[in-house]
Order: C-alpha cells, then sequence, then structure tokens
C-alpha cells in the first residue's frame, strides 16, 4: 500500500485528506499538522474542529507533528503549506525524501520575495541532491464541498505526463476528478492569479454593485491572468480551463473564498490590518496582489485590475476610487 504525505492541515490540506481515503487506489495516508490544538482534535474526534469542523477524516490517518516522520517512506508528498512558508517546509523535508517520490503541490500562490511559483520553488530546493518529480494541483474545489463529496473536477500537471497519469489514478475518486495536463506555469499562474482578481471581485459586492460589474471583473481579470500567463509561457487554452476560468468563476462568485470575503469586508470600509487579524486561515490573494504586480512590471504586462488591487491593499487606496479609475481608463478595443 502506497504512503501518500499531505503537509498541512488547513481546512484544504484536511479537504484533500478525506478526498484521498475515498479514492480508488487504497492508500496509507500520513497528515502532518502544524498547530498542537489541531493534532488534539484529529486524534480526539477525527474531525478538523479548528479549520474544517463536522467532517470526519480517514479512520486509520496517520497524524504528526513531526515532519520527518510524516514525509518517511511516501510515495507522494502532497504540499498544502501557504506559499510564504513552502521553501522552508519543502527544506525540511529534503533529507527524508528519495528521487523516487512525487511531489505534488496544491499550494495556490506565489513565492513571495523571489516571485517562483510552488513547483520552481520544489526543484530549486530539491536540485542539490535530486531532480524532483513534481506536480501541481489546482482547480475549482472549496474545501467544504470536496470535504461533503460535491463532484468536483481539477487539474494535475506535470511536464512529465506519465506522472500526471499516475496520479491521475491515485488520486481521483467517485467525486473527485483530475484531469492531465503538461502546462504546469499555466494551471499554477491561474490557481495563484485568480485570488488577486477575487479580491477584486469582493470589492464590487462590498461596495453593493450588481451582476454587470461582477461580470465585466471576472471577463477583465481573466483577460490579465491571460496576458500574465502566456508572457510567461503557459497556454491561453490552459486559461480557459478548471485551473484559469473554472477556479476564477468559483473564487470570485462563492460565498466559501477567503479572497473574495477580504475584498467584501475592504469594500464595506474595513481596514485590512482588522480584516486579517480576524481571520484564522490565509487569504493567498493579499501577497499574490504584490507577487503579481511586480511579474507584470517585469514582463511589461498591462494588469489594472491587479494594480488596483495592489493600490487597496497596500497603499490606502479606497475600493470606490479603484473602481473609478478602471472605468475612467482610456478607451480601448476589446
Amino acid at each position: 500500500m502506497r504512503k501518500i504525505a499531505v503537509i498541512g492541515a488547513g481546512s484544504w490540506g484536511t479537504a484533500l485528506t478525506i478526498a484521498l481515503g475515498r479514492s480508488r487506489a487504497k492508500h496509507r495516508i500520513a497528515l502532518w499538522v502544524y498547530e498542537k490544538e489541531v493534532v488534539e482534535t484529529l486524534r480526539a474526534r477525527r474531525m478538523n474542529d479548528v479549520f474544517l469542523p463536522e467532517f470526519e477524516v480517514p479512520a486509520d490517518l496517520e497524524v504528526t507533528q513531526d515532519l520527518g516522520e510524516a514525509v518517511a517512506g511516501a510515495g507522494v508528498v502532497l504540499g498544502v503549506m501557504p506559499s510564504a512558508h513552502a521553501r522552508r517546509l519543502y527544506a525540511q523535508m529534503l533529507p527524508h525524501l528519495t528521487p523516487q517520490v512525487a511531489i505534488v503541490s496544491a499550494t495556490k500562490g506565489l513565492e513571495p520575495e523571489t516571485l517562483l511559483r510552488m513547483t520552481e520553488v520544489i526543484e530549486q530546493v530539491a536540485k542539490p541532491k535530486f531532480s524532483p518529480r513534481v506536480a501541481a494541483l489546482s482547480g475549482p474545489s472549496f474545501a467544504r464541498e470536496v470535504a461533503r463529496g460535491d463532484p468536483t473536477a481539477v487539474a494535475i500537471a506535470s511536464k512529465d505526463l506519465n506522472l500526471a497519469a499516475e496520479l491521475q489514478e491515485e488520486i481521483s475518486g467517485p467525486t473527485f476528478r483530475l484531469y492531465t495536463n503538461d502546462d504546469v506555469a499555466g494551471v499554477e499562474l491561474g490557481g495563484a492569479v485568480k485570488n488577486v482578481i477575487a479580491i477584486a471581485a469582493g470589492v464590487v459586492e462590498g461596495l453593493g454593485f450588481g451582476f454587470n460589474t461582477a461580470a465585466a471583473l471576472i471577463t477583465r481579470g481573466l483577460a490579465e491572468m491571460t496576458r500574465l500567463g502566456c508572457a510567461m509561457g503557459a497556454r491561453r487554452e490552459t486559461m480557459g480551463g478548471l485551473a484559469g476560468m473554472g477556479d476564477l468563476v468559483l473564487t470570485c462568485t462563492g460565498g466559501l473564498s477567503r479572497n473574495r470575503t477580504v475584498g467584501a469586508e475592504l469594500g464595506k470600509g474595513r481596514k485590512l490590518e482588522e480584516i486579517t487579524g480576524s481571520m484564522r486561515m490565509v487569504a493567498e490573494g493579499i501577497g499574490t496582489t504584490a507577487a503579481t504586480r511586480s511579474l507584470a512590471q517585469q514582463l511589461g504586462i498591462e494588469m489594472p485590475i491587479t494594480e488596483q488591487m495592489y493600490a487597496v491593499l497596500y497603499e490606502g487606496r479606497s475600493p470606490r476610487d479603484a473602481i473609478r479609475e478602471l472605468m475612467e481608463r482610456p478607451l480601448k478595443p476589446e
């Protein structure tokens, strides 16, 4: 029985653990948990009462705070940590990993300091020891709905399509369907940048605007994602797929989106520090906004929504002024 180690027990990591327990292939599953209180509730009640209450994890799940113990002997390591902590955690795992392990990133963000995608971070960390077998998992997938068993489809991307197909068989289950893709850059960038647009969608809601505004925002947001993705080697069709358009629509319209919630509260006039101070889980879009803006500037890519969200988040611009700036830009063809 193959061992899969899930690194990170937030809502998404917990949901993926539950999905793995239902997958077609049978696994030995280990879950690495950072918070002591989460370890205690998982062991006592087989539930993550802190980040994803009400849903039972697999009965035979191995729960540990020891990173080496979690990944030792694993055939697949599934990274579900916040992007800001990814490099440190992968470096700590490295002494316990073999060249045969498949490392799958399910983190939807960019490294703040380097602007690298998560698979690029993994490759940098592992290269001194071995050339890693890496993949990225992303798509429209609220954790609570995955845990509940709602039919969900996501993409699994790797430059090695044989690895992608292997992971597809390993992880797919009756309610969690994976599609393979070899456009790793497109899948990762779609999963990261859509969070920036989701904050903007939340601002639209918070300001009290309607469906016209939201539809325009989502459509122009997809244009920004596609411009950046293509400039970074992604394929246009990937941005129209599950990890692009699919995840963008979900995160911009669904009430379970943390990034959209941040935007909605900003639109209502709350300060960012107050909003994030009341949140237990990370809204990746906040850091990703700064990283995306930096990438766009480096590449000379026009991303006006991203630029305005950066001004709101980091420069104190009012959400209403940001929308006005977007609407009063010079007119142009679509």
